[in-house]
């Protein structure tokens, strides 16, 4: 090779080690260390920088020793952010790059659950979660013992005990009391990241009756003593858990930490989730009127506590939170007639338009939250107590006006009455307003809703589905001679005892107006359950923590009724409770995991 050819060969070498020298010199670099809480370094996060200037992101993963390293960045602003299921995001803005730079910023991460059982005795002494790569297995098992001035023999199949003021009610007794604070039962939920931010969650979950092993089946109650007289019943009570496998809750959906979590199933209603925040007692079947009958949470009748078939939205931005759910209509709506004298071939088949929506809007400010919940619920079915049977053979059928007939019945009816329930059909408006304030060691507790119930726009007849797959063997769609309106209020407060006790006060009261054409509601003239009437309640109990999961109570309700709410429908109008009040002090204890 000539020196000529060497010299020029030298200079383009030179000149292309430069080019690339220059171009290296623009490329700058992020890296770092991420961490948890103790300094154990955090593999497999997902590291995110995202290039303010352009809104280009890049992803990357860290390894073994909690290291990432991004290369070959432009010169410019850039925030990282780190997200891993089990720990909260962290976001560090800021970072700005030059031309060539090497920076390194490190990232510390905190838990955002409790670190799972890792033993026996964490498992009984902590709060620790049985969870396994996101999937938590949670219940608890509460049951005490308890006694009412006016009760019933127990079945197995409620769940509710025996708290409140029953219009069957007729004689004091001891009794084992199930589920006084919390229902008994197990539930799988979990949380399983798609991708940065984004995450698949799931939740099923059933209540089981501590007494007998039984799923919780309100419906149940009621079919067991259909046909029996009135003094042979045992407890029956009406409630959303109708012995479906999961009598709580089904649902399945995704959830983004910007954009809030969209779920479809079976769910709690809005007002369900509403009362278990603002009501003193937490939603206890032993000590909460509201808990117990699930007016309330239901917007107007239990059973609408949990909705099916429903889609459910919620966000929260800052102190803000909003929800949203809608349920489709679903099941059959059986067949309908007016006519006195109507027989299987002239009964008009119905459709089911037993569709809902509500809202909810609510946030906090330093130690007060509150929230609106509007609700409505078309073709809502309130259960009556049990069959007296079938009605006279010259109408085998069940009434399907506004006066419940009691004739006994020696034929067959068209609708078979085993193993059938027997309600009231209304469409139901609802709003609820409520609130709680923290002042250490106190919380203080307040809530209303004012309900509207009419006859329902689209009838249900004979053979409509209820929950649970019961179906109807009597429907009443014009029980309400006026537009029946119903007012819930409560109070309380919660006093935490070097933060192991807690003593708790509530107060409840439910009114109805006079919803009767003509109204003839007075003593002399007789109450009618379409007269105006009151439901009153109070409760005081002790709730002490011998460690996060055993906890043991102790404490009394005590609830009376007067005027239209004192009327023992269904049979028939002018016969009242057989005792207008209850008496119930409780002992118990619960395991919650």
């Amino acid at each position: 090779m000539t020196t000529v050819m060497m010299r020029r060969l030298v200079v383009l070498l030179a000149a292309f080690v430069g080019v690339f020298s220059a171009r290296a010199q623009t490329g700058a670099s992020l890296s770092g260390v991420v961490t948890d809480q103790t300094g154990a370094a955090l593999r497999d996060i997902a590291v995110t920088i995202r290039n303010v200037d352009t809104g280009a992101t890049r992803t990357i993963a860290t390894d073994g020793g909690g290291h990432y390293q991004a290369p070959g960045l432009p010169p410019g602003r850039f925030e990282i952010r780190a997200a891993k299921h089990g720990f909260a995001d962290e976001t560090r803005t800021g970072v700005s790059l030059a031309v060539g730079q090497d920076a390194a910023v490190d990232i510390k991460m905190q838990r955002s659950t409790p670190d799972p059982c890792a033993s026996g005795h964490e498992f009984a002494t902590t709060d620790c979660t049985l969870t396994w790569h996101g999937i938590t297995v949670y219940g608890a098992y509460d049951v005490g013992a308890g006694w009412v001035s006016h009760g019933l023999p127990e079945n197995g199949y409620n769940y509710e005990g025996e708290s409140l003021v029953n219009r069957n009610g007729f004689q004091h007794r001891f009794l084992v009391a199930p589920n006084n604070l919390q229902q008994t039962g197990v539930g799988i939920r979990g949380k399983e990241e798609l991708r940065p931010g984004w995450s698949v969650v799931f939740n099923a979950s059933t209540g089981i009756n501590p007494q007998s092993g039984l799923l919780a089946n309100a419906s149940a109650t009621d079919t067991i003593n259909n046909g029996l007289p009135r003094g042979s019943y045992s407890i029956a009570i009406d409630g959303a858990r109708a012995g479906q496998p999961f009598n709580d809750e089904y649902y399945g959906g995704v959830s983004s930490t910007h954009f809030g979590t969209l779920t479809f199933g079976r769910q709690r209603s809005l007002g369900t989730d509403a009362m278990l925040l603002y009501d003193p007692a937490g939603g206890s079947y032993a000590f909460s009127y509201i808990g117990y009958n699930g007016t309330m949470a239901g917007g107007g009748d239990t059973e609408n506590s949990r909705w099916d078939d429903a889609v459910k939205y919620r966000i929260a931005y800052g102190p803000v939170h909003f929800g949203a759910m809608y349920k489709f209509a679903d099941g059959s709506a059986g067949c309908y007639s007016a006519s006195s004298t109507w027989t299987a071939t002239t009964c008009t088949p119905e459709q089911a338009k037993n569709n809902a929506y509500g809202f909810d809007l609510g946030g906090n400010y330093g130690k007060f939250s509150a929230d609106v919940v509007p609700q409505h619920y078309n073709q809502a079915i309130s259960v009556l107590n049990p069959l007296l049977g079938p009605q006279s053979v010259t109408a085998s059928y069940q009434s399907t006006t506004d006066s419940i007939n009691t004739n006994p019945i020696n034929g067959t009816n068209l609708i078979d009455t085993h193993n059938t329930v027997y309600g009231i059909v209304t469409d139901n408006y609802a709003v609820m307003f409520a609130a709680k304030y923290a002042w250490d060691p106190v919380k203080f507790f307040a809530g209303y809703e004012y309900i509207w119930q009419n006859n329902p726009k689209n009838p249900l007849g004979v053979g409509a589905s209820d929950q649970g797959g019961y179906f109807m063997s009597g429907v009443e769609d014009n029980n309400l001679d006026s537009q029946k309106l119903v007012n819930i209020w409560w109070t309380g407060a919660k006093y935490t005892y070097q933060s192991k006790t807690d003593f708790t006060f509530a107060w409840y009261q439910q009114r109805q107006n006079d919803f009767r054409s003509p109204p003839t509601c007075s003593p002399s003239a007789g109450f009618r359950s379409s007269c105006a009437g009151t439901l009153n309640e109070g409760s005081l109990f002790a709730d002490h923590h011998f460690t996060k999961r055993f906890d043991g109570f102790a404490g009394i309700a005590y609830s009376w009724v007067s005027g239209g709410l004192a009327i023992a429908i269904p049979h028939k109008p002018g016969v009242p409770y057989n005792y207008t009040n209850n008496c119930a002090p409780t002992v118990g204890g619960r395991f919650s995991f």
